[in-house]
């Protein structure tokens, strides 16, 4: 299975959660001519009327001279860019094999669009991303496993009895 695997750097701010703060932030990137890959935007739990946006790539000094405009900086989190052809229990093979690995993941923001899986994987150090990628790139190639009989006789939906 095709799958690239890159490190990034995720640029971050915390803003006020009101409507148009995203825009406000996004607003010097664009215009700066920045084609963005992953942008993260979500509140903090009550009452804190906080939140956060998170970016990536920003690389080029008018990109970078733009996101500190925006009052953006680079976050001190290891995260990786996954990209690749998405199959059934991708996620899932991922996290485990990162698991068994012993890596804790800080967080995860995963998507499918037609046949293509792209996710952030965020790590507590950057040493722990480091790590994170030959996993990722060894149990993503893997052929899944094949499901048993009694695997594919439990998902089949079953026939009500007629009387």
């Amino acid at each position: 299975m095709a799958i690239s695997v890159k490190k990034i750097t995720l640029w971050r701010r915390e803003i006020d959660d009101r409507p148009g703060s995203l825009a406000q932030v996004l607003a010097p990137v664009a215009d700066a001519g920045t084609s963005l890959r992953v942008v993260m935007g979500y509140r903090y739990p009550e009452p804190s009327g906080k939140a956060a946006v998170e970016l990536a790539p920003v690389t080029g000094r008018k990109a970078t001279a733009a996101a500190q405009a925006a009052g953006l900086s680079p976050a001190s989190i290891g995260a990786l860019l996954v990209e690749g052809d998405d199959r059934p229990g991708l996620g899932r093979t991922l996290a485990g094999a990162l698991g068994e690995a012993g890596i804790n993941l800080h967080f995860l923001m995963a998507l499918v669009s037609g046949r293509r899986y792209a996710s952030v994987f965020g790590f507590g150090s950057d040493a722990d991303a480091d790590r994170a990628v030959s996993i990722i790139k060894k149990s993503a190639a893997a052929k899944p496993a094949r499901r048993t009989a009694a695997a594919k006789k439990s998902r089949r939906p079953t026939r009500s009895k007629r009387r």
